[in-house]
């Protein structure tokens, strides 16, 4: 494979042994099923969330972020913007500014928190009430698409897997959001 030529003919599979192959050879790497679950992991969540994406929410003008914060404000909110970021997986940073063009949008709004006078709380508009349940209904169809290609059983298994490696996670230094 040090062939510029047969690089080029390079899939996701090919090169996940490329990866591991030269890993090994050039740091001694001997942990390729991890890195070959890590890759796979990282390229699936990509692709399933490209497509929705793409398919769902593009048409409508919003990002997959855009999506998110609709979202958790729709099902948890009011909501104040530090518990949005941290069900939505952004900074505090990025819900703010994201907060602000869903509001120009007249999507979300906000308000002085009940609690702290200091501090906001999202919430949606009915506009942006009414877009939530039609493009989530949109997106559950697409989901079930993805689903579908697995059994039940095999849904809920890899389920079991997913929620252990997001668990155990406790276990080592983990660096980035929750």
């Amino acid at each position: 494979m040090d062939d510029p030529e047969s690089r080029e003919e390079l899939n996701f599979w090919s090169f996940i042994d490329l990866a591991n192959n030269r890993l090994a050879e050039e740091v001694g790497v001997h942990h390729k099923l991890a890195t070959e679950l890590l890759l796979t992991l990282n390229r699936a969540s990509n692709i399933v969330t490209y497509d929705l994406e793409s398919s769902v929410h593009r048409p409508r003008g919003w990002s997959w972020s855009s999506f998110r914060l609709l979202f958790v404000t729709w099902l948890a909110g009011p909501i104040e913007p530090k518990a949005a970021a941290e069900l939505t997986g952004m900074s505090r940073a990025a819900v703010s500014n994201l907060s602000k063009t869903l509001i120009n949008d007249g999507l979300i709004d906000s308000r002085p928190s009940k609690k702290d006078g200091r501090s906001i709380q999202l919430f949606l508009t009915d506009a942006g009430r009414r877009a939530m349940v039609d493009t989530f209904g949109e997106q559950n169809e697409r989901e079930l698409a993805w689903a579908d290609v697995l059994t039940e059983a095999e849904q809920r298994i890899l389920l079991l897997l997913l929620n252990k490696l997001i668990t155990n996670r406790s276990q080592f230094d983990v660096h980035g959001r929750n």
